[in-house]
């Protein structure tokens, strides 16, 4: 038996895992590593799914090339010809643009894509390029590039010293934290109660997170935005703002402000006016408090808006960068300061105008830009590490364009609703089979940390870093036997050249090792690999600390509190408060602990228990729209049509329907059998993807008008 120290990458905590192998290379055993310094033991089902992940007999093992209508099985410099043979010719003819690139939300929690997809992506230099981002936090990296002038410069909560949490459609307790990379989040959170400190939940249903609370207040979907201006107002109207030296545009936040009283804002977000006050000015005099916002926020009509609000009262509370309060964290490795502050619009999509945001489009448009003829349509398409044939908006429309292109390519270790189209699928080795640094969630943390997980198994199959590398070679134009080592010695003295260090003294390391070294030499802590695989629970670099003004890459060096990028939008926004609620039902999502998207389903360890795609519906709806618990319903908005069972409860509002996404795996071609066994609903044939967040691009996933009839 052998015993392994690894960090869990399937979700944003990072958690440390102690896994044992035995002489066989089975894993028989995943616990938490209570001497890792950041989760001290914890585990959540996700992690505890490692070694299921690992041995699934579905996971792909050999490159497949489809042939006749079927996928066989092909050596790995056959996958490539077969690459080269098919892409070239379409970017020859057609440019670059014919080809568009959608990267998954897996792709964050892979140190070797991180690093090394940007290679790839360059060398195709496409304008096409689509993340699930647009489908999660893009509202949150354009509220933060234009208040801190950085899209990756935002401030999280210090969880483990705050005394007052108000917490916006966020259910951290199940996952996990996200854009709060924080371990235990549950033990973080009693901690603040232990501490005497107060959490307060706004939500439309009564999560894990808000039975948690001390307080929970059931707003209506998609009103986060005039609930904060709300208190905003209040902040102003009671004397209760706090200035800065380092903050612009507190007189043009009050201006905004003005309209949104308590009294006019309660109507739409189902929160009395009373109530709105209180929380403020609770708020206002806790001793030291920090504003969350998540998934509620950011998958709405008022993403950006919401997401500038939340930091706009960290801001005016005295709140920001403040112990206690949100905080910018530090991360080990070197990160490049940007020349010039954060713009959007660069360009826009081909087909419905959106503009760019942090160099990708909305893929809510993705299906716009296969299906319309024109000069730019995208006819190839590479995914990496991502199903957007289930989560993205209408996915039946997406579904049926992705069968309109001439070519695909997926990166991706399954046969899944969306490979299942691909011309060619290149798979990855398993999270045991690869070494792995959370390269982007430590700049996430709650707490400074550094944590580096060296290749636990052997395997046969590739790196990853290895494959993009030829993918790149392919997209340059050099051919699919592109010199691989050449190529990321060229990569690696880019990164020692940025970071100035000599790259010779990361000498013998190849691929994200040589990379982690250099930017950890090149970090603020002055680090080595060579420092973290002595350490094998990692090193704590301790609390997060003030970094006001230094992080700040604003044209001014100061906080920008009111961007005309963003307050532009504020009159949308005003229009709401003369609309009164119109009656009709909102469809909003949920999340599990044993899930993350649509990824973590064909592990029979995370399937157990009930059927969980069932369509939530408070008693009071149920009983006017003739809904029983059990029975069917069949769920229709503008986009498509669905049926699930349904659940009555009172754990959501009336007027609110739930349901969780990323299920649907009933489709045929796949070869997930444990996640076709437990198929679910696909929500996401109901979201329609004509509906956006204004500046950002971000699909509206929360607050969907919906029709609910049984079946």
């Amino acid at each position: 038996m052998t015993t392994a120290h690894v960090t869990c990458p399937l979700c944003e905590a990072t958690c440390g895992l102690e896994v044992t192998i035995d002489e066989t290379s089975l894993v028989t055993r995943v616990r938490g590593d209570r001497e890792d310094v950041f989760s001290q033991g914890y585990i959540c089902p996700k992690g505890a799914s490692l070694g299921a992940l690992h041995h699934d007999p579905d996971r792909l093992t050999a490159p497949l090339v489809k042939r006749d209508g079927e996928f066989v099985e092909v050596t790995w410099d056959e996958a490539f010809a077969e690459i080269d043979r098919r892409l070239r010719p379409i970017i020859d003819e057609h440019g670059k643009n014919a080809v568009a690139v959608y990267s998954g939300n897996p792709t964050v929690h892979n140190a070797a894509l991180v690093l090394y997809g940007r290679v790839f992506f360059k060398a195709l230099g496409t304008r096409n390029f689509y993340t699930a981002t647009t489908v999660d936090q893009m509202p949150k990296h354009f509220s933060s590039g234009y208040l801190f002038g950085d899209p990756q410069t935002i401030p999280v909560a210090d969880l483990d010293r705050t005394e007052h949490l108000l917490i916006l459609g966020a259910n951290p307790l199940v996952s996990n934290g996200s854009l709060m990379t924080a371990a235990d989040t549950r033990g973080r959170l009693r901690g603040i109660q232990k501490r005497g400190g107060k959490i307060v939940v706004l939500d439309p249903r009564r999560t894990r997170t808000a039975r948690l609370a001390d307080e929970h207040h059931a707003i209506r979907p998609g009103t986060d935005a005039l609930f904060l201006f709300a208190l905003v107002n209040v902040l102003f109207a009671e004397n209760r703002v706090c200035t800065s030296e380092h903050v612009n545009g507190v007189n043009e936040v009050r201006a905004l402000a003005e309209p949104f009283t308590p009294e006019a804002v309660a109507p739409a977000a189902g929160i009395d006016a009373a109530e709105i006050r209180r929380i403020a000015l609770d708020l206002a005099d806790a001793g030291r408090a920090a504003v969350y916002g998540r998934m509620g926020t950011t998958t709405q009509s008022y993403g950006t808006v919401a997401s500038w609000l939340v930091d706009v009262v960290n801001t005016l509370t005295g709140n920001l960068d403040r112990e206690g309060g949100v905080m910018f964290p530090l991360p080990a490795l070197w990160r490049p300061r940007r020349s010039s502050p954060f713009t959007s619009g660069r360009w826009t999509s081909r087909v419905r105008g959106y503009p760019e945001v942090l160099g990708e489009l909305p893929v809510a448009t993705l299906a716009d830009e296969i299906e319309t003829p024109g000069e730019g349509q995208v006819r190839a398409l590479v995914t990496i590490s991502g199903n957007p044939a289930l989560s993205t908006p209408n996915s039946a429309r997406l579904t049926e364009a992705l069968r309109q292109l001439d070519f695909m390519v997926s990166l991706d270790v399954y046969l899944n609703e969306t490979t299942r189209h691909a011309d060619v699928i290149l798979p990855g080795p398993s999270p045991l089979e690869r070494p792995h640094y959370d390269v982007a969630l430590y700049a996430l943390a709650v707490r400074n940390v550094a944590n580096w997980t060296p290749q636990t198994l052997e395997t046969d199959m590739p790196q990853e870093w290895v494959t993009l590398l030829r993918m790149a070679g392919i997209a340059a134009g050099q051919g699919p036997d592109v010199d691989v080592a050449a190529f990321d010695t060229m990569v690696a003295s880019e990164t020692a050249r940025r970071t100035g260090v000599n790259l010779s003294l990361a000498e013998g390391r190849t691929g994200p090792a040589r990379m982690i070294d250099l930017m950890l030499r090149g970090g603020p802590y002055g680090l080595s690999l060579a420092d973290l695989e002595a350490a094998p629970h990692g090193i704590d670099l301790g609390a997060l600390k003030p970094r006001l003004p230094e992080v700040l890459t604003t044209a001014s060096g100061k906080v920008e509190l009111a961007p005309d990028a963003i307050t532009k939008d504020v009159p949308r926004l005003r229009a709401e408060l003369d609309k009164a609620p119109d009656g009709g039902l909102l469809l909003i999502g949920r999340r599990h602990l044993s899930s993350n998207n649509s990824w973590m389903h064909n592990l029979t360890p995370l399937v157990r228990g009930g059927n969980r795609c069932t369509v939530q519906v408070h008693p009071d709806d149920a009983s006017r729209l003739g809904l029983t618990d059990g029975g069917r319903a069949a769920v229709t908005s503008r986009a498509g049509k669905l049926e699930a069972p349904v659940e009555v409860t009172a754990d959501v509002r009336p007027g609110v329907v739930s349901m969780p996404h990323g299920w649907g795996h009933d489709l045929d071609g796949t070869r997930t059998r444990v996640a076709a066994a437990h198929a679910g609903v696909n929500s996401n044939l109901v979201a329609d993807e004509t509906l956006l967040d204004v500046p950002s691009g971000n699909a509206v996933l929360n607050g969907i008008p919906v029709e609910v009839t049984p079946v």
